[in-house]
């Protein structure tokens, strides 16, 4: 990390730090209004803007200025533009300030360090999927002619925007979230009910997080697959960067870039053979569920036991100090530890003939004495052990609906899988379960966002059948007939194939073959 100027920050440590900064802040507005140079008058009255209420007069505001000038925030010129009547005039107005790259880099710090310490971290999925978009927009527009250039351009800043809140968004909830796991001595309600939200916001969090990853992780390889050196030259054309005087701001604009995108894949797709970050998110999200659930745990205990062992003993060492006599404490030790006489020693050996009565008992051999009679004060009861279940009548009836089914969904794929695309007024009448098949298809094409060319595509749960769905070239509409009803709707053009290209319905014979095996 590079040196930070010293005189950079002083502003905010020295004496009158809050005036300093609001004179700052007014000079930042007034760059929001593309005001970049403000005489005394201006200053007080943007003061005012930024709510500063309290009276500063002009020698005070003068010094303000004056020590920001000398501490290089904020520069000073003569304005020879004006013309000026008398020489008070001449003295408010002649001094323009303006702020200069330090002053405007140190009014950036502050206000991020403020932001910071005001903002809470968040895990948001819908990052990911903006993320995810705006990866395939970069795919289907690294294929249009130079004209798409300031899209790219455009795209391009807005996936990298989307990669920097993930990445804050983490490190800060990660923050959080360790500062929560190390939290000690709150109170127990609040503490309980922080937790246990936490616990339920990881949890939804992880839903599909591993797919979502891998979702990512496929987009950037196909923008890859389509060269980003020259998507990032595309979007350097469309950056339309202005001219100066120095160095040629490309390189360092590419580099930037360059380095953007290597973090994104770090964070997804990574190179070297290290995990993804993503995965290593996901690790420390189930790290912290278990750890909060145990937290959880101990303060329900912590809530159930009124008080404490130590408070036992110690109240009971009062009731001891507090006997009358000798056989009090007997029966206070007795009730408090239940170190009573044995209770194994009513038991005999198997042969008792073989002992004689004036035998020692610290001679003779040891009686088996049962685990059970420690905890419930008597031996086992061996008794004939239970029947086993037969369960092969359900395991054949479980496999023979579960057959009976997938011939059913066989059935249902045979009759709904086309050729090519088709109208969907082709179908005619269908059966009850075929339709719920084709219903369903339909919704998940319909929810799926469509592509350059109009398309819209969606896959079964299972991830076997596929449909293209397309809408209707004619704005003409269908009606489906069933034996439970009918649906009108467009007459979409549609095309249903297994996933992949692969062959994923079965013949219809072999179906019936399978429902009657």
């Amino acid at each position: 990390m590079q040196r930070v100027p010293p005189e950079m920050f002083r502003f905010t440590t020295v004496e009158r730090a809050d005036l300093y900064g609001a004179v700052l802040n007014a000079f930042g507005v007034a760059g929001e209004y593309l005001e970049t140079a403000l005489g005394i008058d201006a200053v007080r009255e943007r003061l005012r803007v930024v709510g500063w209420v309290a009276a500063v007069e002009d020698a005070e505001l003068h010094e303000v200025l004056k020590k920001l000038v000398q501490w290089e925030l904020l520069d000073v010129v003569h304005n020879h533009a004006e013309n000026y009547r008398t020489a008070e005039e001449y003295e408010r107005r002649n001094l323009q300030y303006s702020l200069t790259r330090r002053g405007e880099a140190a009014l950036a710090g502050v206000r991020h360090a403020l932001e910071v310490l005001a903002s809470t971290g968040a895990l948001q999925t819908a990052v990911l999927e903006a993320i995810a978009d705006r990866l395939d927009e970069l795919s289907l527009l690294s294929a249009e002619p130079a004209s798409a250039d300031r899209r790219i351009f455009s795209t391009l800043r807005e996936l990298e925007g989307h990669l920097d809140a993930l990445v804050e968004n983490t490190k800060a909830f990660n923050g959080e979230l360790q500062r929560l796991l190390r939290a000690e001595g709150a109170d127990l309600e609040v503490f309980h009910e922080v937790k246990a939200a936490t616990v339920a916001y990881l949890q939804e969090f992880l839903v599909n997080l591993d797919r979502r990853g891998q979702a990512v992780a496929a987009a950037v390889a196909r923008v890859e697959e389509r060269g980003t050196a020259v998507l990032r030259g595309r979007a350097l054309r469309g950056a339309e960067l202005p001219p100066t005087a120095g160095t040629d701001p490309a390189a360092g604009w590419l580099e930037g870039r360059r380095a953007r995108w290597a973090g994104l894949r770090a964070w997804f797709l990574p190179d070297d053979g290290e995990r993804p970050r993503i995965e290593q998110l996901h690790d420390i999200a189930r790290r912290a569920i278990v750890s909060l659930l145990q937290v959880l745990e101990r303060i329900n205990e912590s809530r159930r036991r009124s008080t404490s062992a130590v408070q036992d003993f110690r109240e009971l060492a009062r009731w001891f100090a507090a006997a009358p006599a000798e056989e009090d404490l007997h029966r206070l030790w007795s009730a408090a530890f239940g170190l009573g006489p044995a209770r194994h020693a009513h038991l005999a050996h198997p042969d008792p003939e073989l002992i004689p009565p004036s035998h020692s008992w610290s001679e003779a051999p040891p009686v088996e004495v049962s685990a059970l009679l420690r905890t419930s004060g008597r031996t086992e009861r061996f008794t004939r052990t239970g029947k086993v279940r037969d369960v092969t009548a359900v395991r054949a009836e479980r496999a023979e609906r579960a057959r009976t089914e997938r011939a059913e969904l066989a059935r249902a794929w045979n009759v709904l899988k086309t050729e090519g695309p088709v109208r969907l007024s082709s179908f005619g009448t269908l059966d009850p379960a075929v339709f719920d098949r084709l219903l369903d298809l339909l919704g998940r094409a319909l929810s799926a966002r469509p592509d350059a060319g109009g398309l819209r595509r969606a896959v079964t749960g299972d991830g076997r059948v596929e449909i293209v769905l397309s809408p209707p070239p004619d704005q003409g509409t269908v009606v489906l007939r069933t034996a439970q009803g009918a649906l009108a709707g467009p007459d979409y053009v549609i095309h249903i194939t297994a996933a992949g290209g692969a062959s994923a319905f079965p013949a219809p014979r072999a179906a019936r073959q399978e429902a009657a095996g």
